[in-house]
């Protein structure tokens, strides 16, 4: 096995030249940076966030080249590994998240900026957010893996794509396989915007943003022929906790209905922090689901926040306790 250092690209362009080349079913260790690029480290604060340059978000390590894979194949993609530098971020940045849009409607401050840094012990990521002590495991994972595009250009990373891109799905950790499609000679794989957790969502825009090793395999699967990502994984049930306050958001609308879901969590958890803090919180921790869309005309999508993260057992209580407060 060897080491993939962090030389980064930002952007879609199947013209770009690979920076190294493996062989089919090689274990290779890729460097990647956290999704800012540097721009913030350990010692920032929300001020920092004010200069931030978005030309260089999302740093991909790559294009990787495979050997003998070609256009009709599919790469898979096991992830063996992933190990963490001490620490990460989550950060509300003006103008992005879920309800950014929501801003003048909603009569709590979701502007930004905003910023908190974890720090990262034996597998876990530990903050404060207002008077809760906060205590997360970590599933490291690539917020954005992919292959070269089957067009021409330079494209965006942010919304994913056919080639995978930023699917942010937090179930792509340690023992999971992902199958890419190639639609270029070689696949050209790029990796990159590490987490160290998120909730399902991603709510504030930002996970717990963090630089990590990533080990993986690859294997070349012949004549495929996928036209999008599809991934094995057995960590749904080993990634859940054990108790949870949940929030239904109901309406015609789907995506009403998650803003009333999240915005319900936050308001529960402002209680006991700032509701920026909370919404950070829960774009690192919150889960959403589909909890039923049969019921015409109303449809449910339930925000579940995990009990089991907050250290404070007299806070912990408390929100089981609030009925009387919601």
């Amino acid at each position: 096995m060897y080491t993939i250092h962090a030389k980064t690209h930002n952007k879609w362009d199947n013209s770009l030249k690979p920076i190294i080349s493996i062989k089919n079913e090689d274990e290779i260790e890729i460097e990647t940076k956290e999704a800012s690029d540097g721009q913030i480290t350990k010692s920032s604060t929300k001020e920092d966030l004010k200069k931030l340059d978005f030309n260089l978000i999302h740093p991909l390590t790559g294009p990787i080249e495979i050997e003998d894979a070609e256009p009709g194949d599919a790469l898979e993609i096991e992830f063996l590994n992933f190990s963490d530098f001490g620490w990460g971020w989550t950060a509300v940045i003006p103008g992005f998240g879920f309800l950014s849009q929501d801003l003048y409607t909603t009569p709590i401050d979701l502007a930004g900026p905003e910023l908190t840094i974890w720090n990262t012990e034996e597998g876990y990521a530990k903050a404060k957010f207002g008077k809760v002590n906060v205590r997360i495991r970590t599933f490291p994972f690539p917020g954005v893996i992919g292959t070269a595009l089957p067009y021409p250009g330079k494209w965006s990373t942010i919304p994913p794509r056919e080639n995978g891109g930023n699917l942010d799905i937090k179930h792509l950790t340690t023992g999971s396989k992902i199958y890419l499609p190639v639609f270029k000679k070689g696949g050209l794989l790029s990796i990159g915007d590490t987490h160290l957790a998120q909730g399902d969502g991603e709510v504030c825009g930002s996970a717990i943003e963090a630089p990590l090793k990533v080990k993986i395999k690859v294997k070349i699967i012949k004549n495929m022929n996928i036209s999008q990502p599809i991934f094995y994984t057995s960590k749904v049930k080993e990634m859940d906790y054990k108790e949870y306050i949940a929030y239904p958001g109901i309406s015609q609308d789907l995506w009403i209905a998650t803003k009333t879901a999240v915005k319900g969590i936050i308001s529960i958890l402002s209680n006991f922090m700032e509701p920026i803090e909370a919404y950070m919180l829960s774009s690192a921790a919150l889960d959403l689901k589909v909890s039923e869309l049969v019921d015409v005309p109303n449809w449910i999508v339930t925000a579940y926040f995990p009990l089991d993260i907050i250290e404070n057992e007299n806070i912990k209580n408390e929100i089981k306790e609030l009925r009387e407060n919601i």
